[in-house]
């Protein structure tokens, strides 16, 4: 009896939700399609926010999120165990993010300073109120790249300045020093229009 008992136990499946990115990222390393599930549901929020922070353009990130996560697949076997899969993650989408830039400034022979007074085109559709559709929109046109986005990680992914600093491998305390100053910039922005 205690024997089945022990047989039982080992044949359940393994919970997914309690296992942390970095343990969900070496099962996808291993081909595990179940982790690389999890590991989307996990960070799929904060890996768009922080792509639409630096391409300010909701169609491109939706696009360069899916080539990320391909990416996360195909690379995972490369990552090091360091404790901070996100940063890997945001290091790959930042990569690509650059290289669509390279892309688009070949094919249209525009500066990257061109790029970024770029037309958004519509916004997000996760975004359902429209208050927050005014400051994300603020947000994608006023802000430096840093401030924006440590307060989209912030607002839209909902991470917490702490994370933030990790993800982003900033000190804490420049993280609400950016977070700060963005969001007084986005007041006035927002009181003079």
């Amino acid at each position: 009896m205690f024997l089945m008992g022990m047989f039982a136990v080992l044949e359940e499946p393994e919970n997914y939700g309690r296992l942390s990115d970095e343990k969900l990222l070496l099962k996808v390393a291993k081909g595990d399609q179940e982790a690389f599930r999890q590991l989307y549901q996990n960070t799929d929020k904060t890996m768009y926010s922080f792509i639409l922070s630096i391409v300010r353009n909701p169609q491109d990130a939706e696009e360069i999120m899916q080539e990320t996560y391909l990416r996360v697949w195909t690379s995972a076997g490369g990552y090091q165990s360091q404790g901070k899969p996100l940063a890997w993650m945001f290091t790959i989408a930042r990569n690509l993010c650059y290289m669509r830039f390279r892309d688009q400034k070949h094919e249209s022979d525009m500066g990257l300073s061109d790029l970024s007074e770029m037309e958004t085109g519509e916004f997000c559709p996760q975004i359902e109120n429209a208050a927050d559709k005014v400051v994300l929109q603020a947000a994608l046109h006023i802000l430096k790249e840093e401030e924006r986005q440590i307060v989209l990680l912030h607002t839209t992914a909902g991470l917490k300045h702490r994370e933030i600093a990790a993800d982003l491998g900033m000190p804490l305390a420049t993280v609400l020093s950016k977070y700060n100053r963005a969001m007084k910039k986005l007041k006035n922005h927002l009181r003079e229009g």
